[in-house]
């Protein structure tokens, strides 16, 4: 195809919408591409693309697209579609088949000839931003038929593996985080690693992996030293090995006579069972298992050999969620191949195994432990077994093998009270048995760890069983399906009276003796106190507010170039107050150019309002009073006419509307006695202020809203401060 050989597409520009905004409820990229002549080539029009892009990703028939059906997209694609909608589902499906959440996408009309807005989800700007440059490449190769595209999706999936690796959080932290988002409990990230906030203010809770916040540093402490683990577990009666510290070879070998053989040689705080050595018989083996252990932690323990398998339990919150097993590893001789030739061949070939957190099993290399066990069979790493000869490689580790099911009841009771002892509320216990489903003492098993942030990778994906839902019950522990886990938050935007509404309806809110957190552009307070502005972006000073721990209510303004080029920082909102919508305030700039398109903007401080919430909205407003029906909640309308049309009919449907009188703003509602409070004589419109009786206004139908009490929104009107003049926009 010479005629496309030299086409291409340019991204012209992206932005980060890093909360909900006019495309979604969730962060997404916007990209601005030009495909120049390609726009007169569809999809239909271009030889054999249909065919090569089914071949290259078929599971793009599970894009229903505007059909509603499986196989939608691809429809689109043979009737005729263009590159920009090509481009939307070719990164979501990229990133699906390496691990990325997300499945939302959009492709808008630029404004121009040949430029596209094309919107995909995304958690994580930089690795979607590389899908959809690797999605175009594709793209191109697919058009022109100049490569293989099989090759370079395989080559891609790979790299945005690694990416997500890098920049994404990890499986144990998104398990919470996810089950968290699907209860609605927002989050944000802290650090580039896997602390995470969740909720915000004083009802947040925060994670770093599998540890809270009320993961005590004393209890983390003693769940290091298994030494003194062992003492409290005992002292409590919960069975474990018999055993002590060790100070030099010779000790560990008196210790092992003393106990009895077999035992285990570990590091007294070792992790991820480095240096640990088991089923010792000898003095031999018992002196090099030291020589090991000692480099991996600061003392060495002796104990007792239990008869079983190694077993992960998770605890959360004093019950068992989860359990896995862990089985032996062997390879068979075939009297050719070496030991470690046969451990490549037999078992790091089971795609199971892999170095990233998303393999459940390890891949096995010949340690010190492997050593060990291979001499006890007279076998070295290049020694070649004879035919079917059975090796035993590792006897402990690749504990990955679900069996929560089976777990005693007996069992659950003395794992659950050994996380209690130690102190943890999640807490990974191990223990030996030969069977789960029987009591421990029936079988002299025994727990011998109790760890602090455990990995949940083994639950999520075992190598064998069901996953279990381990980040439900986290984040169900975190928050209480009976606990209101909601910051109350009230959202300001508009034209023009944004920062002086914000400012009265924190006043309100101050007097009610809630810990108050303002963002706005006049400045950013918390309570009483006001704090140094850092950045002039909406989305960041509201962002610091929500991570404060005091913060009891927020009230938070946001513009419509806020809106549009960075999204709302917030997921939802108590009361959404929209006060007016300027029509020839547009962006031509950002291909906002018309009044509908401007209240596709404005209307996301709508859209975020809970259904148990309120959107305060201006009456004597055409474009803000079309919103009303996006409303999940209850609208409350504010208005300077007696006699609005949409004050009166909504008044008649048992709504609530706020009158802006001369002398007084009233509250009306249905079946309710009206309640006025006189205008402040600070507060009358003037020619030269005629805006402070209408911000007045709608603050007091927001406070309405929050039930704060009539007598203190009285005493609010009549004691706040106007600014003897206030600049357009605020």
């Amino acid at each position: 195809m010479p005629q496309l050989l030299d086409k291409t597409i340019e991204i012209l520009s992206h932005r980060h919408l890093r909360g909900p905004n006019m495309w979604s409820y969730n962060p997404a990229l916007e990209v601005l591409i030009d495909i120049g002549d390609l726009e007169d080539h569809p999809s239909d029009l271009i030889p054999g693309f249909y065919d090569r892009l089914s071949a290259c990703l078929p599971s793009l028939f599970e894009h229903r697209c505007s059909y509603g059906e499986p196989g939608g997209f691809l429809k689109r694609v043979e009737e005729g579609t263009w590159p920009g909608h090509i481009l939307e589902h070719l990164t979501i499906e990229l990133q699906n088949l390496s691990g990325i959440p997300g499945g939302f996408g959009r492709a808008r009309d630029g404004g121009r000839r040949g430029v596209y807005k094309v919107i995909v989800s995304a958690s994580e700007e930089a690795v979607t931003l590389q899908a959809f440059t690797y999605a175009r490449d594709l793209l191109l190769t697919l058009i022109k038929d100049n490569g293989d595209a099989v090759a370079q999706k395989n080559q891609i999936i790979e790299a945005l593996k690694e990416l997500s690796d890098d920049l994404c959080l990890g499986p144990s932290t998104a398990c919470i985080v996810n089950a968290a988002t699907l209860r609605e409990i927002p989050h944000i990230r802290l650090s580039s690693g896997n602390l995470v906030q969740l909720g915000y203010g004083s009802k947040q809770r925060r994670i770093w992996t599998a540890e809270t916040d009320q993961t005590s540093a004393i209890a983390e402490t003693i769940s290091r030293d298994k030494d003194l683990t062992k003492s409290l577990l005992a002292s409590a009666g919960v069975p474990t090995p018999q055993g002590r510290t060790v100070t030099s070879p010779d000790d560990a070998w008196e210790a092992a006579q003393d106990i009895g053989l077999p035992v285990v040689v570990k590091p007294i705080d070792g992790n991820h069972g480095r240096g640990v050595f088991i089923n010792l018989h000898t003095q031999q083996e018992i002196e090099a298992a030291y020589a090991v252990a000692i480099h991996e932690g600061s003392e060495v323990l002796v104990e007792r050999h239990i008869q079983g398998d190694e077993h992960r339990l998770l605890v959360v919150g004093n019950k068992v969620v989860a359990a896995a097993k862990g089985e032996t590893v062997w390879i068979t001789g075939d009297g050719k191949h070496s030991v470690l030739e046969l451990i490549q061949i037999q078992i790091n070939s089971d795609p199971r195994r892999g170095n990233t957190e998303e393999c459940p099993l390890n891949p096995v290399r010949i340690d010190s432990a492997v050593e060990l066990e291979l001499a006890r069979q007279q076998l070295t790493g290049s020694g070649i077994p004879v035919k079917d000869q059975k090796v035993l490689i590792q006897s402990n580790g690749n504990v990955a093998f679900d069996v929560t099911d089976l777990v005693h009841p007996d069992v659950a009771s003395q794992v659950a009270l050994a996380a209690r002892v130690v102190g943890l509320e999640i807490a990974g216990v191990d223990l030996v048995a030969q069977d789960i489903s029987q009591p421990l003492a029936d079988q002299h098993a025994a727990i011998v760890e109790v760890n602090a942030g455990p990995g949940l990778l083994m639950h999520l994906k075992p190598a064998s069983g069901k996953p279990q839902p381990v980040g439900e019950a986290i984040a169900e522990h975190l928050f209480p399906l009976d606990v209101d886990f909601r910051l109350p938050i009230i959202g300001v935007s508009g034209a023009s009276g944004r920062s002086t509404v914000a400012q009265i309806v924190a006043h309100f809110i101050r007097l009610t003796n809630l810990h108050v957190g303002l963002s706005s552009s006049k400045g950013l307070y918390f309570g009483n106190r006001s704090i140094q502005r850092q950045s002039p972006s909406y989305w960041e000073n509201a962002r610091r507010t929500l991570q404060n721990r005091a913060i009891e209510i927020a009230v938070l303004e946001s513009d419509n170039a806020s809106l549009l080029l960075e999204g709302l920082a917030y997921d939802h909102c108590q009361v959404g107050i929209v006060l007016n919508v300027d029509p020839l305030q547009l962006f031509p700039e950002y291909y906002i150019s018309d009044e509908d398109q401007l209240f596709n903007v404005v209307r996301t401080q709508v859209d975020v309002v809970v259904p148990t919430g309120f959107a305060v909205l201006n009456a004597d407003d055409p474009i803000v009073t079309k919103m009303a029906e996006l409303c999940k909640g209850t609208v409350i309308y504010f208005t300077q006419d007696a006699a609005s049309p949409v004050a009166q009919a909504h008044l008649n449907n048992g709504g609530r509307a706020v009158l802006i009188g001369q002398q007084q703003i009233t509250l009306m509602s249905t079946g309710q006695d009206s309640k006025s409070i006189p205008i402040p004589r600070h507060a009358e419109a003037s020619a030269s202020t005629p805006w402070k009786v209408i911000n007045l206004g709608a603050a007091i139908a927001a406070a309405w809203a929050l039930d704060i009490p009539f007598n203190v929104i009285e005493a609010g009107a009549e004691t706040f401060v106007f600014e003897p003049s206030v600049p357009v926009g605020a």
